[in-house]
């Protein structure tokens, strides 16, 4: 059982996918039945819950994000934001560019049918009735975009009349839905993209799927280093020093986060790099440990890129009319990401369901494919941070005052209370 733990969710994830590609084919039609009834009780399950997940973790985001310091802090958050919608667009482009012509038209859709697989399952949880005999109705308390206007309802009320109740109902609300996160959801995960990666192999779609996703994970891993380099060219031509050497500074944060995958427990190390490129202890001590939180931009790169690879090969609109405003609600849902493994596409489920339009397969697929650079993801945002520390010490010429330092204080405090309480729960 100590040998099983220890196996990294990465691990278990490649293990289901090659699983399910070498025994689709070979899967007697009553088993490929079973996992195909698993998979949707967990498809039914998670969208019931996804509503529960944006109410959970963008409702004290914004309350947290709303205390102390005033102006620099907004100024941080909206740089932040800017970056993390930048690097979106960015990976938009890229992606439409580099992908339309291999991917365009795939047939996804159609090859991951169950009748085109010879499986079906026994019974489905859905949240819409369609009147079939087999089916189980379990639906949403709140659909996704209510849940979310929600959250920005009561998060900027909390930040305007400052209840400790409501407030530490929310975080305590939050504690919760982290754990279905950590407990449920993920350990769930192998399974389902067994059954996903099973159905596909069945009905000949796995391996061009697998083929198709290898370049998206190469294209990925590429952006996320120019995003750094962007990054940094800016934050150098704002404080007039030399990029390549501040990003060269950052390398202990770097690959400190990619060992660690967690922006919180290399907050320290952030820290000390950040001030070899001249932060003051002031800004680096209030803004690493708040962009730690709310600045994801390497996480938006992963899910974009996926995003329009899946929406390519479904047939999916990729307009930027259409894709635009997914870009804008998911750097807010970046914000409220909560610090677990898969835990950013966790937030992001109820957006790719209901703004592009994801079934219970592609929103598999995005789970497998984000956390196949989960690491990577990681380092290139903590490492972001150090470019923003570099941009506000010069807007601030190296100096915050006391409130703003009190925030930074607390925002420390905050995020190694949820490291801990993180850690508890695992």
């Amino acid at each position: 059982m100590k040998l099983l733990r220890s196996i990294p969710l990465l691990g278990w994830i490649i293990f289901a996918i090659v699983l399910g590609i070498l025994l689709g084919p070979v899967m007697p039609a009553w088993l490929g039945a079973v996992f195909l009834t698993y998979n949707s009780v967990f498809s039914g399950f998670l969208g019931f819950a996804v509503p529960l997940i944006i109410l959970g973790l963008v409702t004290p985001a914004i309350a947290e994000l709303g205390k102390g310091a005033g102006r620099w802090l907004g100024v941080t958050a909206a740089i932040a934001y800017g970056s993390t919608v930048a690097a979106g667009l960015l990976a938009y482009f890229v992606s439409r560019w580099l992908f339309s012509a291999s991917m365009a038209g795939g047939g996804l859709r159609e090859l991951g049918d169950a009748g085109g697989s010879g499986f079906a399952p026994y019974f489905t949880v859905t949240a819409a009735p369609d009147g079939a005999a087999t089916e189980i109705v379990l639906a949403p308390v709140i659909d996704v975009m209510s849940a979310l206007v929600l959250a920005f309802v009561i998060g900027i009320g909390l930040t305007a009349f400052r209840s400790r109740v409501i407030f530490r109902g929310a975080v305590e609300f939050r504690t919760i839905i982290e754990s279905l996160i950590r407990r449920i959801i993920v350990p769930a995960l192998p399974l389902f993209i067994f059954g996903i990666f099973m159905d596909l192999s069945a009905s000949g779609a796995a391996l061009e799927v697998v083929g198709k996703f290898l370049l998206v994970v190469i294209v990925s891993f590429v952006l996320t280093l120019v995003v750094l380099l962007l990054q940094y060219s800016v934050a150098g031509a704002m404080s007039g020093g030399n990029p390549l050497r501040a990003l060269w500074n950052m390398r202990d944060a770097y690959f400190t986060a990619l060992g660690t995958s967690s922006s919180a427990a290399t907050i320290p190390v952030t820290l000390a790099s950040a001030k070899k490129n001249g932060v003051s202890d002031s800004v680096a001590g209030f803004v690493v440990p708040l962009c730690a939180t709310i600045h994801l931009s390497g996480s938006m790169v992963k899910i974009t890129c996926f995003s329009i690879a899946v929406l390519l090969l479904t047939g999916g609109d990729v307009t930027f009319g259409a894709y635009f405003p997914f870009i804008l609600m998911l750097g807010v849902m970046m914000v409220a990401a909560p610090g677990v493994p898969g835990g950013a596409i966790a937030a992001a489920a109820g957006l790719l369901v209901q703004m592009l339009g994801f079934g219970a397969m592609e929103v598999g697929l995005m789970f497998a494919a984000y956390i196949a650079l989960d690491s990577f993801g990681t380092a290139t945002n903590v490492t972001g941070d150090g470019a923003i520390a570099m941009i506000v010490n010069r807007l601030t010429r190296g100096r915050l005052g006391a409130q703003a330092q009190d925030a930074g204080d607390e925002t420390v405090d905050m995020v190694d209370g949820e490291a801990d309480q993180r850690h508890s729960l695992g």
